[in-house]
């Protein structure tokens, strides 16, 4: 199977907009001078870690839909 531009472009414009929390989080816990605010930062750990895997698991997915989109290109 191959795929053309076109139909990977109609593919992608049906991706939902993704807005991952890790992205917020960092803002929030950030002071005026851009550094991390360590202690809110550790008030708000389980947060963290919830944005962090969210993140990862992003990642991972759009790892997967990468090899896949190089595999029909080939």
């Amino acid at each position: 199977m191959t795929l053309s531009p076109d139909d990977l472009v109609r593919a992608l414009r049906t991706v939902p907009e993704k807005h991952l929390r890790i992205v917020e989080l960092a803002h929030e816990l950030a002071t005026r001078n851009g550094e991390l605010n360590v202690e809110e930062a550790a008030a708000r750990a389980d947060e963290v870690e919830a944005a962090v895997h969210e993140a990862q698991a992003y990642a991972q997915a759009t790892r997967r839909v990468l090899r896949w989109l190089i595999e029909l290109a080939h």
